[in-house]
This record gives structure tokens, sequence and C-alpha cells, in this order.
């Protein structure tokens, strides 16, 4: 495996690959790798000839009372579990390559960045948006896989490739659960072992809403309030940011359930903020 924390010859290698008629995939990350991440590299290394893994915390997309400074790292053991899973290159680029002094070209998609994790975290996708057109543009791949665990974000990227008629097909990896139903996430790290154990509550309270909407119950105010109350009842811990019920493509809200469509919440516990989300059907 190699590894090069340059955006030029990481750039110039992935241009030779598909030079010599190879596909590429890219994987971005931000490290502290888990089985979500070894899922999308595998999937990656099924589709195409080259995968390539960033590791990189990007800075624009914390807020400045965020945790940035705090995020989970691991560099040695990401860099073990990603040559183990088949990455042909890992591209772990620092803050100052990514960002040059003077930079000041920021990519945003409005119309999906405003509402659910957007209301709290403002500028958040702006720089998700940003560092990805810029690995797309470094690695140039023919496709990027990213989990479903952050649906607002996939929803994001699938429609900026879209709307910049970017060569690279959008794959989205299934979202992976730990044995009690917690979504896997690098912040799961920040859980005590109490809250860790009342953290599996976020997900049962979404299939309480699944098995109200398989009894026949059609409005989103009511299988919302399914939700709250199981989570008043279970997780009183914890503090919600957000919980609605929306289109699977628009994210807008559906006052009336359908089976796509999609519950997405973020619900404070302790010191994380844990983002969870489940198809009704």
């Amino acid at each position: 495996m190699m590894i090069s924390s340059a955006p030029r010859s990481v750039q110039e290698q992935c241009a030779a690959w598909r030079k010599a008629g190879q596909s590429v995939a890219l994987v971005p990350t931000m490290g502290f790798f888990h089985q979500g991440h070894v899922s999308l590299m595998q999937a990656a290394r099924e589709k195409a000839d080259k995968v390539v893994v960033s590791l990189f915390v990007n800075p624009s997309q914390f807020g400045p009372a965020e945790d940035l400074g705090s995020y989970p790292r691991d560099p040695e053991r990401d860099r073990a579990m990603a040559g183990e899973n088949g990455v042909d290159l890992l591209f772990t680029p620092s803050s100052r390559e990514m960002y040059p002094l003077h930079f000041g070209t920021w990519v945003s998609v409005p119309s999906l960045s405003e509402t659910l994790c957007g209301k709290t975290r403002p500028t958040h996708f702006k720089g998700v948006c940003t560092v990805v057109l810029k690995l797309f543009n470094i690695c140039t791949p023919d496709f990027a896989f990213f989990g479903e665990k952050d649906w607002q974000q996939l929803t994001i990227i699938k429609r900026m490739a879209e709307d910049l008629n970017l060569p690279v097909q959008i794959v989205g990896g299934p979202l992976v659960r730990e044995a009690d139903g917690l979504a896997m996430s690098s912040r799961n790290s920040y859980l005590t072992p109490k809250e860790r154990f009342a953290a599996a509550q976020i997900s049962q309270g979404l299939h309480a809403a699944r098995a109200r909407f398989a009894a026949g119950e059609r409005s989103a105010a009511k299988l919302e309030k399914c939700i709250l109350d199981y989570w008043l009842d279970n997780l009183p811990q914890g503090r919600v940011d957000y919980l609605e019920l929306v289109h699977p493509d628009t994210l807008e809200a559906q006052p009336l359930a359908r089976t796509d469509t999609r519950m997405i919440t973020a619900v404070y516990l302790g010191k994380a903020r844990l983002i969870d989300n489940m198809s009704l059907g």
C-alpha cells in the first residue's frame, strides 16, 4: 500500500492508473476506522481496480465550539486496517496542504444543507462539500463511497455531483450497526460505559415507529411522537437535537409517511452527538 500526504503526487498516481485503463474508487474518511469504514473499503475493492482512501480530519466542517481538537485519532491503527483491506493508496494530507494560505473558494448546496444537521451546524456542509470536491479533483475517481449513516451528507454529495456534472458515481454504503443496534461511529468512543449501554435506545425508538407504521399509522406527527415517547421512557438522559420524517431525496418534511420516508435524527448523549436514520419501510 502506498501512503502519501502530497496532493500533487496522489493526483499524478491516479492519473497514471486511469491512463493505464484502470478504474479508481475513493473512500473519503476522517480516520479512526471501524467496521463501517471497512465495509466501504471492501465495497470499493469489489467495484474498482484501484482503491484510494483519504484520511483527513477536515477542520472546515467543524464549528468553533465543536470537537476538532478532541476528535478521535489513531493513524497507525488506521494504516494497518487500510492495508489489511486491500487499499492501494492511503492519502493523508495536512490541513495546510488542503487549505493553503489565502484559500478562499467554497462549495455549498444550500437547498439541502440548511435543514436537519444544518440547523445547528450551519457551516458544516460547506466544509464537507468543499473538501469532497477537492478530493474528487485530486483523485479523479470513477466511484466514491459514502456511508448511509449520514444520510443528509450522502444526499448533498449526490446533488453536488449531479449539479456540477462531476464524472464520478456516488455509491452509498449500508449503515453498519453494533450488535445492539447502535450506529457505528468514531464518536461512540466519547461514550461512558453507562452512556454506551443507553445509546442503543436511539435505534430502538426508530424501530418502535417502524412497528407503528407497519400497523397502519401514516401520520408523521404521530410517528415522531411515538419515537419521542419511547426515548422519554428509555433514554431520559438523551437530548434530541432534531427528529424529522423526510423525503429520502429532497429531505423535505413529509406530513404523511410512506415506505421510503426516512426517519433522521441527532441525539446528544454525554459528550457525543450521535446521528442515525432509518427507512420506515
